[in-house]
């Protein structure tokens, strides 16, 4: 019996091993592929956006007396220095609508999305005379592309230029007047989006509104952002609104856009996981074998890893091809047809398809699945290896190990005992 579980641990360790290589090339196909996929979806979709507010300036000239030296001589010149004032930002109203659409690229999913963004803003000349007003609207990001772009001051088109990345126009406003500028475009991007306040340190707004409505329901706002004032659920997600009269703040507004499940990650973490499933099947196989006197033999043993691994190989390489829950159902229902085809053999139809497959079901198949459970997935595993433990100490309490490893001696011929 001693022979026998030293050559059972030994399959099990070169098992273990094959398992740590094949995880190994899954993550490595993973994200070597997936660096040059992202720079590809880059390219395509574009990148993360991070919204600025625009604004509105004029340049005044102020006069300037100086000395400098002509022809030995010092004399007095006048220059005109450019001063540049910004118009305070009285009031923002902006609506953004965020569709997110997955994109698959090798073993990775990318969460892209469209974005729809539209913007009235309210700026105030303080200066006692009409004034020359530059308004400029940032991009977001160099990397996208921008359709529908709308530029209107006080309900008027705006001949815009594009300047640094910027949107820009020159329009007069009156001393004291104030200026509504209507800005919006069409773009897309990944990962995530947000608008800051124009500030990297602590910024102030005055009469500030966002609304967000958003295509999906797994809402996320990153770390040292701004949680929405006011939630509702909608149809097919959420309609966000933040509201602020008067705010000091250094956070920003974002959302980042729900992950699918990553198949190259996934499939991985499931292969480096598989030597418990396994020893907990050739353990219950040990123990159901050794009370009903079943006798199977290490080789028998080998095999059955050997239909376990299958499982891992299979699922590593359709995940390419076809959707994840596919290729899983596929690869548990080949590993699954082995054992129990290999068993009814060496055993009997009755124990293959009883005892055998319930336990590769649970020990292969669900411990497995319980990675689709995002933050789930240890609780679940640890409940499934409490409630084996109950069992097998509830069925094996009874039973004398002592003399179920006691080496019987063989009997001897009837001619040695006379």
């Amino acid at each position: 019996m001693t022979k026998r579980i030293i050559a059972i641990a030994f399959i099990f360790v070169c098992t273990t091993i094959a398992w740590a290589i094949l995880g190994g090339t899954i993550f490595s196909r993973t994200y070597d592929s997936g660096a040059v996929s992202s720079d590809k979806v880059a390219s395509t979709w574009g990148t993360q956006q991070n919204q600025a507010p625009p604004s509105a300036s004029f340049t005044e000239e102020i006069p300037r007396v100086e000395k400098v030296l002509e022809n030995s001589k010092i004399v007095e010149k006048t220059v005109m220095d450019k001063v540049v004032h910004e118009l305070p930002l009285e009031s923002s109203r902006i609506h953004v609508n965020l569709d997110l659409q997955h994109r698959q690229k090798g073993l990775l999913w990318y969460s892209t999305y469209k974005v729809e963004f539209s913007g009235v803003y309210v700026f105030v000349n303080q200066s006692d005379k009409e004034e020359s007003v530059e308004f400029k609207l940032p991009f977001p990001t160099t990397q996208a592309i921008y359709d529908n772009l709308t530029f209107n001051v006080d309900g008027n088109p705006a001949a815009v230029s594009n300047q640094k990345n910027a949107a820009t126009t020159m329009v007069k406003i009156g001393a004291g007047k104030s200026a509504k500028l209507a800005v919006g475009y069409s773009s897309q991007g990944l990962d995530e989006w947000r608008y800051s306040f124009g500030s990297t340190e602590v910024a102030q707004v005055r009469d500030f509104s966002l609304r967000m409505g958003t295509n999906f329901k797994d809402i996320d706002f990153p770390d040292n952002t701004l949680s929405p004032s006011e939630k509702t659920e909608t149809a097919n997600g959420w309609d966000l609104n933040w509201t602020y009269k008067n705010l000091l703040s250094g956070y920003q507004i974002a959302m980042v856009m729900p992950e699918k499940l990553q198949p190259g990650p996934l499939a991985g973490r499931i292969s480096f996981f598989a030597p418990v499933s396994l020893f907990f099947f050739f353990f219950l196989m040990l123990i159901i074998t050794t009370m009903r006197g079943i006798d199977l033999h290490p080789m028998n043993y080998f095999f059955l890893a050997a239909a376990f691994f299958s499982f891992h190989l299979l699922l590593a390489y359709l995940v390419d091809h076809v959707s994840i829950h596919v290729s899983f159902a596929i690869a548990a229902a080949v590993s699954v047809f082995l054992v129990v085809s290999y068993l009814r053999l060496v055993v009997g139809m009755r124990f293959a398809s009883r005892e055998a497959a319930l336990a590769q079901f649970i020990y292969l198949v669900m411990f497995s699945y319980a990675f689709f459970l995002k933050g789930f997935t240890g609780l679940a595993i640890t409940i499934g290896s409490v409630l084996t433990l109950f069992v097998v100490m509830q069925i094996t309490g009874r039973i004398r190990w002592a003399e179920r490893f006691t080496v019987k001696p063989a009997p001897q011929p009837a001619s040695e005992l006379s």
